[in-house]
């Protein structure tokens, strides 16, 4: 089943399935499906008997999972989990069903329907507020203005005929007729998860509309999740809807910037001009939000505009994003939605599972990885460096992993190495097709899924060293960083020896400054490549007029006019504006980007910040929410610590933001009782520069601790003295 472009699995337990037909259309089956689980025992032959329409039959090997059950519904299936709840019996069952069903018959979706074939459709809606605040669903009068939807490229903009329930209630229906009608694959949106789809959801329910935005005329389900993104939770009421994906670019925007980390905001207008799909020309129409309903009703033209062009950035957003998790839809048996939303050792973990549930091998138990030892990384210079040079160990932790060629202790079936193998040897086709296809279309397909795959084998390292990975193996990773820290320090000493200064090593690249090679780094790579052992290969990755180093994982970067910043402390989205901009230009003073000195920006600040002139947005700091502000309180009225800003902060704000939104704030004025920065903090959306000023001394000491930093690479090696606390007011 090539073409396999949807799966539902009914309550009946019987699949229904959405196929693509050569002319593009779709077509609708229903298959069997039989849900199965794994038993760390099976049932005695002398104790209670199975539950009617399940057979368990025991499995090949000693693994923790030594049985396999089958189901012939899911009745049978819920009936099995109790019975194993009632007799201890340790069970373990793949979710959702969809992948249980596509690892059973080794399918995959969209297997051969390439990206540009997928049916896609983008989703925006404008909304209302009675009051000019943030318009709330909840609120009767507060209704859906205009559905946006873009479908194949083609725009299908539903617009409230009058401010009424029954003109919002049609609104509603045309809905689930267009989406009947256009039947997409996928369904994209920016916050589509927070805003747009829960919104619809609430309207729907006072108005009596059924959300039937799913194939096989299934309704969306709701239900509370989260995901996680590097070291925050993002909370989120997701909908999933059968046969299709949702998709939330907000949310593949936060994945992306994991490793980027060049982002200052994840709002879709600023996103869009970040990645150059809206040019700053001008051309696109912007409104606030406080005035979107009187744009509606005075300049209709206007208005839907303005919503094409969120469509319009949702859709190039989507073309950047999506092809990669299209991909890993193609290579796991996972639906396209959960590949955007699980991890990457969950998807592993279903590779891995396929091949034993096929051969009847007993399954392990994710093993305990103690910590061990990680890459090389270390900064060898400070200050300014030119003539730069990136030297990269291409794949160096799978290109070790296949060097050893051990399987995880745990992989008593051995398929960890031979399915690495297979992924490199696939990786390498599509690389090369991405290069000789002979059409742009099939280039850009290969590039993609060249890409997916790269990223998958890097995984497959960090697999092994997580404790929740079924076939993790601590020890074996640790040989492998091992390997991967001698390997580096081996190529420092090569180089070294060609003189070349090195600057910066970090797990698998080295940064050196060469003025002899660097118009020839073919020259020096011909020179130190022969030290690289049997199947490790040594890249050159890129040349830099120069490099500012600061700390370990912490440096800059020029290329011509344009600098690239690299690690948290240059980079961190919750330092203020102000500090940032003194940064920046410390950078581009430094780098020669810019002829003038941050110092004079410096005493800018110590000027306004002292006057209160500086505008508090300038000051405002902006971070991640870790917890919803609702648990947060109840944790702090128990007694919970430590008490954080941000939260405070959040407190105070109507509606309350969620976890993993983020929040900015800024620090008032000390009064009795309250001199820790957490008590003084205050949203920015309430500033009051008189009830609720800012503290001029806060903002001048971080300028003080900005200047004991970096001071000394501009020749300064302390900040001035403070002045008399009579000269701030």
């Amino acid at each position: 089943m090539d073409n396999l472009c949807g799966i539902w699995i009914a309550p009946d337990g019987r699949a229904h399935v959405s196929v693509a037909r050569a002319d593009g259309t779709r077509e609708e089956r229903v298959e069997n499906f039989r849900p199965f689980a794994w038993l760390a025992t099976p049932p005695d032959d002398d104790g209670p008997p199975l539950p009617p329409g399940v057979t368990v039959e025991r499995l090949n090997g000693e693994g923790a999972f030594i049985a396999l059950a089958h189901a012939d519904n899911f009745a049978a299936q819920e009936a099995l989990l109790a019975f194993a709840k009632e007799n201890s019996l340790a069970l373990d069952a793949i979710r959702p069903p969809e992948s249980q069903w596509l690892l059973q018959r080794r399918a995959r979706l969209f297997a051969d329907v390439p990206f540009g074939r997928l049916r896609r459709c983008q989703l925006d809606i404008e909304t209302a507020s009675a009051s000019g605040d943030f318009s709330d669903a909840a609120k009767p009068d507060d209704r859906v203005l205009a559905i946006g939807l873009r479908c194949g490229g083609r725009d299908r903009t539903l617009v409230l005929a009058e401010p009424t329930d029954a003109a919002e209630k049609k609104l509603l229906e045309d809905l689930n007729a267009v989406l009947r009608e256009e039947d997409p694959d996928v369904i994209e949106g920016h916050n589509i998860f927070k805003f747009d789809l829960d919104y619809l959801r609430q309207r729907a329910k006072r108005l009596k509309v059924p959300c039937a935005w799913g194939r096989f005329g299934q309704r969306a389900a709701f239900r509370h999740s989260r995901l996680k993104v590097a070291e925050r939770l993002i909370d989120f009421p997701r909908c999933n809807l059968p046969g299709r994906a949702v998709v939330d670019t907000y949310l593949l925007v936060q994945l992306h910037d994991i490793t980027a980390r060049e982002l200052g905001s994840y709002g879709l207008k600023e996103v869009a001009l970040h990645f150059g799909i809206t040019p700053d020309d001008g051309r696109r129409t912007y409104l606030e939000g406080s005035k979107i309903t009187e744009t509606f009703h005075a300049d209709r033209a206007r208005f839907l505009a303005y919503l094409t062009d969120d469509l319009r950035e949702t859709s190039g957003l989507a073309d950047l994003l999506l092809p990669t998790f299209f991909e890993q839809a193609r290579a796991f048996p996972i639906l396209l939605q959960e590949a955007t939303l699980r991890g990457t050792t969950a998807k592993i973990d279903l590779l891995f599972l396929e091949e034993y549930y096929h051969a009847r091998q007993s399954c392990p138990v994710p093993p305990e990885v103690a910590p061990f030892e990680g890459g090389l990384a270390r900064s060898f210079q400070e200050g300014v460096f030119h003539h730069v040079l990136h030297f990269d160990v291409a794949s160096l932790y799978p290109s070790l992993l296949l060097a050893i060629g051990r399987n995880p202790r745990n992989d008593t079936l051995g398929v960890f190495i031979p399915l690495l193998a297979r992924l490199r040897d696939y990786r390498l086709k599509y690389k090369q097709l991405a290069k000789s296809a002979p059409a742009a279309d099939e280039r850009a397909e290969a590039s993609a899924r060249q890409a997916a795959f790269k990223i998958l084998i890097n995984s497959f390292y960090g697999y092994l060293g997580f404790s929740g990975a079924r076939f993790g193996d601590g020890e074996l990773a640790a040989e492998v960083t091992r390997r991967g820290r001698e390997l580096l320090q081996a190529l420092i000493t090569e180089f070294e020896r060609h003189g070349c200064v090195i600057l910066e090593a970090d797990t698998d690249g080295i940064y050196l400054s060469s003025e002899k090679y660097f118009a020839a780094p073919e020259a020096l790579l011909a020179l130190v490549a022969p030290i690289m052992p049997p199947g490790v290969g040594l890249e050159f990755d890129g040349r830099h007029d120069a490099m500012w180093c600061y700390k370990a994982k912490n440096y800059a970067l020029r290329d011509g006019d344009r600098i690239i910043l690299r690690g948290s402390a240059l980079r961190s989205r919750a330092t203020e504006p102000f500090l940032k901009r003194l940064t920046d230009r410390l950078i581009a003073f430094l780098l020669g980007v810019e002829t003038e000195s941050p110092l004079g920006l410096l005493a800018d600040y110590r000027a306004k910040i002292s006057a209160r002139e500086l505008p508090v947005a300038e000051l405002a700091k902006t971070e991640t929410l870790g917890q919803n502000p609702d648990a947060y309180e109840r944790l702090i009225a128990e007694g919970g610590k430590p008490r954080r800003a941000a939260a405070e902060a959040a407190l105070q704000l109507v509606p309350r933001p969620r976890m993993g939104e983020r929040v900015a704030y800024y620090v008032t004025a000390k009064a009795k009782g309250k001199t820790a920065d957490w008590s003084r903090a205050r949203p920015v959306g309430l500033f009051d520069p008189v009830a609720a000023p800012y503290d001029p001394v806060h903002y001048l000491e971080k300028l003080d601790d900005w200047l004991e930093r970096h001071g000394p690479f501009l020749g300064v090696k302390s900040a001035p003295p403070a002045p008399p606390q009579g000269e701030l007011f």
